[in-house]
């Protein structure tokens, strides 16, 4: 083969090549829609969220439910309709028989109204309180780990679509390197300049990088799916993402510690650890006495018993001491039952402290990984296009095969791909990390959304007497 003809076919494969190499990491724009604004989204829109949200103003519900204990039960009765009456009655007087029979016909009423005020309940209705008040702070863990995971998942998901975008135009503009590629050998083939083996190469490639492009579009409609189950709305065009160390501990130690206290699956078992606490206290309360007070006042007019009684009236203010002696022995299983649960909490609580610390001490070793991954990587993509340039000049003057070109195309494809993943490991695992240390939140990642404060709805409803509307208004 010829010089001249060497440099005729390299004319446009190193033009194709060139673009290729030149191609930025992240399939981009300077500007798009960002991460920032992906989790906004997720924050306001995401289903799961929300409805946390809802569960947790639902429980809210049961402060006010164990303060009725402390609140008069007042009831108003009515009672009025028709009745006929008859009455025969016999009275002996001097051995002689005397029979009377009262018959007639009224509309008896009556209207009355009882209030009654437990005074003493072996301290259920307190412990009670206390109890639904933990369940409370319990619930509003839940809703912080929530929200971490709805959080975390949108970067991810973010940063998947971000990866799956770069690797898919990466593997196509490989593909139309590859089909330039197959035209020039098969023309060169043509004139007898390879054999027929280049070819075969040349077309295997292509196949192989077509396969690449399948299996990288059928990645990217998953991560495009599963951004809008995340997120709320379909992805636009996307713009690189930052990691998020400075928001993180800058040791591992300090990460554990933190964890420890700020974790929300660790608050959330502390909070229930508090509620079986009370539950047992609650349980203990059913075998103490019982003291409540009873004031009823009734006003009747005739009588349902009488057709003499014209009007009548009753009133009483009553005391009821109530000391349970033995009633099946429930309420002593119940008390054990209870006791249980709280030991099973408080092994919970101990789970939970080993879990997170697990996953702090994991995340922070994938996050190295990454950080060490990228600088890896990034050699890699470096030695790879000094290496296909010199390969390609070497092509230039007889010196390499057209497969020997090949194998350095591909090797430069796959560490961009190995490149570009590795920036998305760098960002996810911060991500990880700070979720894994419990600062995963609007407030630390500085979102401009309104913030869900779940106390409003908690101050809105715990001193309420009456009202079947919701603060919301339903």
């Amino acid at each position: 083969m010829s010089r001249r003809s060497h440099s005729i076919w390299f004319g446009g494969f190193a033009a194709a090549m060139t673009a290729l190499a030149a191609m930025p990491l992240t399939a981009a724009p300077a500007c798009g829609q960002t991460l920032e604004s992906a989790l906004m989204q997720a924050y306001q829109n995401n289903p799961s969220l929300n409805s946390q949200r809802a569960a947790t103003r639902a429980i809210d519900e049961g402060v006010p439910q164990a303060l009725s204990g402390y609140r008069p039960k007042v009831a108003i009765t009515g009672v009025g309709g028709e009745q006929t009456s008859s009455t025969t009655s016999k009275s002996v007087s001097t051995c002689v028989g005397i029979y009377c029979t009262l018959a007639g016909y009224n509309a008896p009423a009556s209207v009355g109204a009882t209030i009654t005020q437990t005074l003493f309940n072996g301290f259920q209705t307190a412990n009670r309180t206390r109890q639904a008040e933990s369940a409370v702070l319990a619930a509003r863990g839940t809703l912080r780990l929530t929200e971490q995971t709805v959080l975390l998942n949108a970067a991810t998901a973010y940063m998947n679509l971000l990866r799956d975008t770069a690797i898919l135009d990466l593997q196509r503009r490989n593909v139309e390197v590859l089909q330039e590629q197959l035209r020039q050998t098969r023309d060169r083939f043509n004139v007898g300049e390879v054999t027929r083996t280049d070819v075969a190469q040349a077309e295997s490639s292509l196949a192989a990088g077509r396969s690449q492009v399948l299996l990288a579009e059928a990645n990217y409609t998953a991560s495009v799916a599963t951004y809008r189950q995340v997120i709320g709305s379909e992805p636009g065009k996307l713009s690189p993402a930052s990691p998020v160390d400075r928001f993180s501990p800058h040791s591992l130690p300090g990460a554990i510690a933190v964890s420890s206290a700020n974790n929300p699956a660790v608050t959330t078992a502390q909070y229930n650890l508090d509620v079986a606490l009370e539950a047992v206290k609650v349980a203990e309360g059913a075998i103490y006495p019982t003291v409540t007070v009873q004031g009823s006042y009734t006003q009747n007019w005739l009588s349902t018993q009488s057709l003499a009684t014209m009007n009548a009236y009753n009133a009483s203010v009553l005391g009821t001491l109530s000391v349970p002696i033995y009633q099946g022995g429930a309420e002593y299983s119940l008390i054990r039952q209870a006791k249980e649960t709280l030991g099973q909490k408080r092994l919970d609580l101990d789970s939970a402290r080993d879990q997170i610390r697990q996953n702090v001490v994991q995340a922070w070793g994938q996050l190295d990984a990454a950080k060490a991954n990228i600088n890896a990587t990034q050699a890699q993509v470096q030695a790879s296009e000094i290496a296909l340039n010199g390969i390609r000049e070497e092509a230039r003057v007889g010196q390499r095969t057209t497969f020997d070109v090949l194998t350095a195309q591909q090797t430069l494809v796959n560490a961009r791909v190995a490149l570009v993943t590795a920036q998305h490991d760098r960002v996810v695992a911060s991500y990880t990390l700070l979720s894994a240390v419990g600062r995963l939140s609007p407030e630390v990642l500085g979102l401009r959304v309104p913030v869900y404060d779940a106390t409003v709805h908690y101050k809105q409803v715990r001193d309420s007497w009456a009202g079947v509307r919701n603060p919301d208004g339903r």
